[in-house]
């Protein structure tokens, strides 16, 4: 039961920055079509990376000789670092709309799930489950924050943030040390 809670926290936490500049998405999009396709192909991306961080993860491992716990929880800290910095600094994302532009959308918020992919066997041997649940989060939230930024404010994209920051780091420490 606490591998799956874990791999959902990490799946939401590594959903917040896709929610966050969904919000952003769904104030300048008005195609019905890119709001159905933007979340499966995030949802896709999700799936794919963690898988490919997996295979990477795992010969790191084998060859530098590392606890998987100590790649997870310093990825998981340096990713809650990462996301406080980007958040301090306040850098918006300039989006394109072009087909092209939603694969490299899908791309940058789903690069740190294959960070997370580097270490994920400490929580779970069950990589392929792990990455449905991460691919059906960041669908999930992707869809949620292009509706919801159609009819809000930025307001919520910043507390999904903080969230996302804070959730990282903890569940960074708690593998780190527990």
């Amino acid at each position: 039961m606490q591998e799956i809670v874990s791999v959902l926290l990490i799946g939401i936490s590594l959903s917040m920055d896709t929610f966050s500049l969904s919000l952003s998405v769904g104030t300048i999009v008005s195609q019905n079509k890119l709001i159905k396709f933007l979340p499966l192909l995030v949802g896709l991306f999700h799936f794919f990376m963690p898988l490919l961080g997996n295979i990477v993860g795992l010969a790191v491992i084998r060859l530098l000789d590392l606890a998987s716990n100590v790649i997870l929880g310093s990825v998981l800290i340096i990713l809650g670092i990462n996301l406080a910095i980007h958040y301090i600094k306040d850098e918006q994302a300039n989006i394109k709309l072009s087909f092209f532009g939603l694969i490299i959308f899908a791309l940058s918020v789903s690069i740190d799930s294959f960070s997370v992919g580097l270490g994920i066997n400490d929580i779970t041997n069950n990589y392929f489950l792990a990455s449905i649940i991460f691919a059906l989060c960041s669908a999930a939230f992707t869809y949620a924050g292009v509706i919801i930024g159609k009819y809000s404010s930025q307001l919520i994209g910043k507390y999904a943030i903080i969230i996302g920051i804070l959730l990282l780091i903890i569940l960074g420490l708690f593998h780190l040390f527990v």
